[in-house]
């Protein structure tokens, strides 16, 4: 009998299975690496909504417990993880620069705003009104830690690399059954795939697709992530990710010319040198209605739960949405109300 199963391994399953391993839970993940939104991610961490200069919601708190919790994978998998890099806001306008003033000034923003107008140094970037600087920011390799931390359990025996298959899922007062194993409790975190779990199908999880593209471009020799209509990322060795796109129509992991064309035009609004691109990658972000996660119990059956929607900000949620579910199952701890699933019971699930 182990204490857990865990379904799906992005960045909720390996978040979830890191406070197992912290609190000494025995446990074994299943996986088909079907979702792709966590491994082709742009993997930022930016407390600060960048289109409208707000906080994102509860982004201390999640940077707070993230920073630490990436920086304990770095020294377990021996891998690195984490790298620090400026965001910088391109100002399109002296009005957009009033704004970003404007913004420092509040509580929370002030902490993470530059208050100086940082001028723009990179003549192959066209920026005439300089860039806003935000603090603690960075980018964390998700491809290198989702295949890193798959290699870390397989070593382990504690990887089964199969599509979880309902029908062989068995569930009683006690313990829940997969084929041959037996556990406490189950959580699913399957990301997009959550549409096709029957236990968790009525939450409202709508699911964005984003595109991105990965270009060499060794004129550019630019250190700083660059945010205007689109991102700009160093990846180094003259690498650059370009994205992203949100399209709420395609389900599918396949990109698309027109996404494609749409990322580049936009890109030759402000870039001035040559580049060549050299992939091109989608995923289905696993968003929800209110721009907030589904964590919680299941309404009928008390050992099963759901970690979900973190939409495109994964990297900073999926750390202290885990700790909080962790210890509301081990020490009966509240859920956040804003991320409880409790919230859409009565609206949409059917008994």
């Amino acid at each position: 009998m182990l204490d857990y199963l865990v379904v799906g391994l992005g960045l909720a399953g390996i978040s979830f299975c890191e406070q197992l391993e912290k609190h000494g839970k025995t446990f074994r993940a299943i996986s088909d690496n079907s979702q792709r939104a966590s491994i082709v991610a742009g993997g930022l961490y930016n407390p600060v909504i960048l289109k409208r200069f707000t906080m994102a919601w509860n982004a201390r708190v999640q940077i707070d417990v993230s920073m630490p919790f990436y920086a304990s994978l770095e020294h377990k998998l021996k891998v690195k993880l984490d790298y620090k890099l400026p965001v910088l806001r391109r100002f399109a306008s002296i009005e957009e620069q009033n704004l970003w003033f404007e913004a420092a000034d509040k509580a929370d923003l002030d902490y993470f705003l530059s208050t100086s107008i940082r001028e723009n140094q990179n003549s192959n970037i066209e920026a005439p009104f300089g860039y806003g600087k935000v603090n603690y920011t960075g980018r964390i390799d998700t491809r290198v830690l989702i295949e890193s931390y798959k290699d870390y359990l397989l070593k382990k025996s504690r990887l089964q690399e199969e599509q979880f298959d309902f029908e062989q899922f068995e569930i009683s007062n006690s313990h829940v059954a997969y084929k041959k194993i037996k556990a406490r409790q189950i959580i699913f975190s399957e990301g997009y795939g959550l549409k096709s779990n029957p236990y968790f199908e009525y939450l409202p999880l709508n699911g964005t697709k984003g595109e991105l593209l990965t270009i060499k471009a060794p004129e550019l020799q630019e250190t700083a992530v660059i945010k205007s209509s689109v991102f700009i990322i160093p990846l180094g060795s003259d690498l650059y990710r370009i994205g992203a796109t949100y399209k709420w129509k395609d389900k599918t992991n396949i990109p698309t010319e027109a996404s494609k064309q749409e990322l580049l035009e936009k890109l030759g609004t402000f870039l001035r040198c040559d580049y060549e691109v050299v992939s091109h990658v989608a995923g289905v972000r696993p968003t929800v209605t209110d721009r907030r996660p589904l964590v919680g119990q299941h309404p009928k059956y008390k050992n099963i739960y759901v970690l979900n929607g973190f939409g495109s900000r994964g990297v900073l949620i999926a750390p202290a949405a885990s700790q909080n579910l962790f210890e509301h199952i081990e020490g009966g701890e509240a859920i956040d109300p804003d991320m409880d699933i409790s919230r859409f019971t009565a609206k949409y699930y059917v008994v």
